[in-house]
């Protein structure tokens, strides 16, 4: 199974992205529609939210007056809270249940308008942010839902800015043209990347290397390790001790392959053992070609989404293995002469097993540049 992000600000046509996922086979989970669904007549949540509020929130017919607790919690943050506090746990119980009731090969897109704000982005193997800008939103709101364009900017200025969204997203789907563009983007997001990611993750299946081919070093690798690292940090939880960027896609400027190395941090052989199936949850299935280095690796993950190939080594805190991954990553920072020397062997071992699928040789000849004096 494989849980997908889905949000978007007021406006951007989110449920144009959610309805054509559905017909391409997706489950969904709306949350808004959860959230209507828990306090609806003669539930708890319902109960919960008259005892704090008072018989004022609710209409004749029992159900709650939507407008008249507007009017209590907008403006009042402590009172939000409260509100919140009621309906969020709800909605969160009510969504583990589906998503549990899903079938094992499902993509279930979770639709949560406020993934952003709530800072859940972490809790899901891929976000999906639907993308549209702001004048473009306030254009529809107004024309398409008869809002003043007083409040359809308002309405989106208490919402997340688009700069949070970007950094929250795995993928940014443009729904800024017409339906029939966007529905070919979501196709082209399910058929070039869902299916397989679905797949590798219920096979256990990580994406490999491929051939060691260099590119021009991407000024988006570190905001993508860093989405990577706070996913991998989640999983490991109480048992993690850090996770780092390291390897040449932390080196700015320099030439690397497109695969991101992530190094996770743990107290001991039997904390990474632990995290094993937690880490293949969150979309990094263990290696199993991958073996100890008796220096302080213990693990080797790799990303099952092929729209990021990614490395995650488990490594102990403070182990040999560990120092190396990162002083090997400063002093390229650093260095200049150091970071030339390395560009011009790792160039070199590209040429010679450029066409090779098995990266092992180019790492065993880029990893002797540490030791050669010459360097």
């Amino acid at each position: 199974m494989l849980r997908t992000g889905l949000t978007g600000g007021i406006g951007a046509g989110k449920s144009t992205v959610a309805r054509r996922l559905v017909e391409r086979g997706a489950v969904l989970v709306d949350s808004d529609l959860l959230a209507r669904e828990v306090v609806a007549a003669g539930t708890e949540g319902l109960a919960a939210i008259v005892a704090a509020f008072g018989d004022g929130v609710l209409r004749p017919d029992g159900e709650l007056d939507r407008p008249a607790l507007a009017s209590i919690v907008f403006g009042d943050a402590e009172a939000r809270g409260v509100l919140d506090g009621i309906v969020h746990p709800l909605v969160r119980a009510r969504s583990d249940e589906l998503v549990a009731a899903a079938a094992p090969d499902a993509i279930v897109v979770q639709d949560v308008p406020l993934l952003v704000e709530g800072g859940m982005a972490a809790a899901f193997p891929l976000v999906v942010v639907v993308g549209v800008d702001a004048e473009e939103r306030i254009r529809r709101l107004v024309s398409a839902r008869g809002m003043s364009e007083q409040d359809a900017r308002a309405r989106i200025a208490a919402q997340a800015t688009d700069e949070g969204r970007r950094a929250a997203a795995d993928v940014w789907l443009d729904n800024s043209g017409a339906e029939d563009d966007t529905r070919r983007r979501v196709d082209a997001l399910w058929d070039g990347r869902l299916l397989g990611f679905e797949e590798n993750l219920r096979l256990g299946r990580p994406v490999p290397d491929g051939p060691p081919l260099l590119v021009e070093a991407d000024p988006d690798w570190p905001e993508q390790a860093r989405r990577l690292a706070e996913r991998i940090g989640r999983a490991a939880g109480e048992r993690g001790r850090g996770v780092e960027h390291v390897g040449a896609t932390a080196v700015p400027g320099l030439p690397a392959r497109d695969v991101l190395d992530l190094q996770l941090a743990v107290e001991s052989r039997s904390d990474a053992a632990a995290l094993g199936d937690r880490l293949a949850v969150a979309g990094f299935p263990e290696d199993p070609g991958a073996a100890p280095d008796g220096a302080g690796t213990v693990r080797v993950h790799r990303s099952a989404d092929p729209g990021r190939p990614a490395v995650v080594v488990v490594r102990v805190h403070g182990s040999a293995a560990w120092r190396h991954a990162l002083g090997m990553r400063d002093r390229l920072r650093a260095d200049p002469r150091s970071r030339d020397g390395y560009t011009e062997r790792r160039r070199a071992a590209a040429a010679l097993y450029g066409a090779d699928p098995d990266s092992r040789r180019y790492t065993a000849h880029t990893a002797a540049w540490r030791d050669d004096p010459d360097e």
